[in-house]
């Protein structure tokens, strides 16, 4: 399998810090002060990009803009929700859509889609627009993808991602009840025909229950040679 000559840290939650091989520095929904497994005292430090998979609070709502707003980063959305964060005192957005990409700091970002919900709901006010959830294939200076897919259940078109843009490394989502669990997990593994995954959004919340080692038993009852990487809120891959 193709190596990976930049890092990967999990936060908890979706929260991901991603260094590429050049040092661009990517923060993928830096849902931190209420997010119970971000690790005490990390400083996400300079960010050159801030991607957005969807508004909910719980991944790019008042905390990650008021980061947005400090850390100098270009914070990378939906049309809708670029909008919406610009709305709100971020200076540095760029809004485009699936199907589309863009480069920067030497990485491309592709946006896909995802199955889920996507309402702002600022100060945890009710609900308004802000676009659909979207996920990213990014592909690195060495070569390498990843393939983010925030919040989603799987989703048939997931091959298409998979011939299309042949990630080597999968962060999907496990915990179930608001994503998919292990069980759907494991078949977008097999639709991506991907050989890695890393497991998120999974045991932040009690209603989150998929685990890592159930991952593990359904990747093996497919028959699948997908590795997955275990990893705890403020490790990194590769180790």
């Amino acid at each position: 399998m193709k190596s990976f000559s930049g890092k990967i840290t999990w936060l908890g939650h979706a929260a991901t810090l991603i260094e590429s091989p050049r040092g661009t520095r990517i923060a993928i929904d830096p849902f931190h002060k209420k997010n119970p497994k971000f690790p005490p005292g990390f400083d996400w430090g300079r960010l050159d990009v801030l991607a957005a998979t969807h508004a909910h609070f719980d991944h790019f709502g008042d905390d990650a803009i008021e980061l947005a707003k400090t850390s100098g980063g270009t914070v990378l959305a939906i049309f809708e929700m670029a909008l919406h964060v610009a709305s709100r005192g971020a200076e540095k957005v760029t809004g485009f859509n699936k199907g589309g990409s863009l480069t920067l700091g030497g990485v491309e970002f592709r946006m896909v889609a995802a199955d889920h919900s996507a309402g702002a709901s600022p100060g945890d006010r009710p609900a308004t627009y802000a676009g659909e959830p979207c996920g990213y294939v990014m592909t690195f200076e060495d070569g390498f993808r990843a393939y983010h897919a925030g919040d989603t259940n799987v989703f048939s078109d997931m091959a298409l991602i998979g011939e299309l843009y042949a990630p080597d490394l999968a962060l999907l989502p496990i915990g179930g009840f608001y994503t998919m669990g292990p069980r759907e997990a494991a078949r977008a593994c097999e639709l991506l025909r991907v050989g890695r995954v890393i497991p998120i959004h999974w045991g932040t919340f009690p209603a989150l229950t998929g685990t890592p080692q159930e991952l593990l038993k359904e990747i093996a009852a497919r028959k699948l040679a997908t590795e997955v990487i275990d990893i705890m809120p403020g490790e990194s891959w590769p180790r």
